[in-house]
């Protein structure tokens, strides 16, 4: 048999390296278990940094986990323009756990949870600062809890859609008989399509990623969306005149699934939290700054920006909040604090 012989040196450096790895190991090992949390968010609208309010929101969340140095730990890949379905599919996933964040407007998720259509209410909210100072005195509490036992979701920050709802149409709008008839594409959302009939409209639900080729084949007449979005999606390629009816000042959601939420290391949970509450309120000052700029952008392209009779639409969707309060007594109290500010 043959016999090896090892040197002293040998010995020595292997002894050193052994020892190297001992004491290296258990960071290593740690570096294995804090391993980075991978988390998915979605978003219907372009990917455009500008005028969308998803890809703004995360850009603002990444810059904010870098902030509480969390850019290590939590890496969130981001899905625009429907890349993982259509809206009322993706709010499902959320809440099934399969998709982890989910940019949208609040209306979306009414149709889990019915009480969340209160936000959709025809001018219940007069301006996106007044929204904010109901949601700080507590408006929004009732509607969170809500989503969070009906729907397993939670809303971990408000943000703003990038400016109020209004009617894009193929024909000028100044009053309520002239949007009489027309097919105007609401969200798949009872409250709103209810809004948009009272206000004269043929309400027509559509998934978002419809609209612009039900525009080019004359299925719709129009649309009800805020500046940014419009120009955005080049829904103004299609229809030229833009009502300022601004009879929804919609909140913009950041939906959270439960699943993930509780999933995640207490500590790690807190900064993403707070970095997601910071995210939200530069997004909120980006989509005031930026609505009055598409606004001018919109004018560039060609459309008629029109000053309509908004009274008078305000009056015909009136009677859609007292209706709901019947039909939802639960809701009473987030719409008088809603009204008291």
């Amino acid at each position: 048999m043959r016999r090896s012989s090892v040197s002293r040196r040998t010995l020595v450096s292997s002894s050193a390296a052994a020892a190297t790895w001992l004491a290296l190991s258990p960071a290593i090992i740690g570096r294995a278990e804090a391993a980075t949390m991978k988390l998915k968010c979605s978003s219907s609208l372009p990917n455009d940094p500008k005028y969308a309010n998803g890809r703004v929101y995360y850009d603002n969340l990444v810059k904010s986990l870098k902030a509480n140095g969390l850019a290590e730990q939590i890496d969130v890949t981001f899905f625009p323009d429907n890349q993982l379905g259509q809206e009322i599919d993706v709010i499902n996933s959320v809440k099934l756990g399969v998709i982890d964040l989910m940019v949208s407007g609040s209306s979306i998720s009414a149709n889990l949870v019915p009480l969340v259509g209160t936000f959709d209410l025809g001018y219940l909210f007069t301006s996106f600062p007044q929204q904010t100072k109901a949601f700080d005195a507590g408006a929004a509490k009732p509607i969170e809890e809500a989503l969070l036992k009906g729907a397993n979701i939670r809303i971990i920050a408000w943000a703003y859609n990038f400016g109020s709802r209004s009617v894009l149409a193929k024909k000028p709008v100044k009053s309520p008989e002239d949007l009489a008839g027309l097919k105007i594409r609401t969200l798949p959302n009872p409250i709103i399509t209810e809004c948009l009939r009272l206000m004269g409209a043929a309400a027509t639900p559509l998934a978002f990623g419809e609209i612009y080729t039900a525009l080019q084949a004359g299925v719709l007449d129009g649309l009800e969306h805020d500046p940014p979005t419009i120009l955005a999606s080049k829904f103004y390629e299609t229809s030229k005149n833009y009502a300022l009816t601004q009879h929804n000042f919609s909140p913009l959601a950041i939906y959270f699934s439960e699943a993930t939420h509780g999933r995640m290391d207490a500590k790690l949970r807190e900064g993403f939290l707070d970095a997601a509450q910071k995210a939200a309120i530069d997004t909120r000052a980006h989509g005031l700054a930026v609505e009055i700029e598409a606004l001018a952008a919109l004018k560039d392209k060609g459309v008629t920006v029109v000053e309509c009779d908004k009274e008078a639409f305000r009056k015909r969707a009136l009677p859609q909040t007292d209706n709901f309060i019947k039909a939802h007594p639960e809701a009473k109290p987030v719409v008088d604090a809603i009204r008291a500010t």
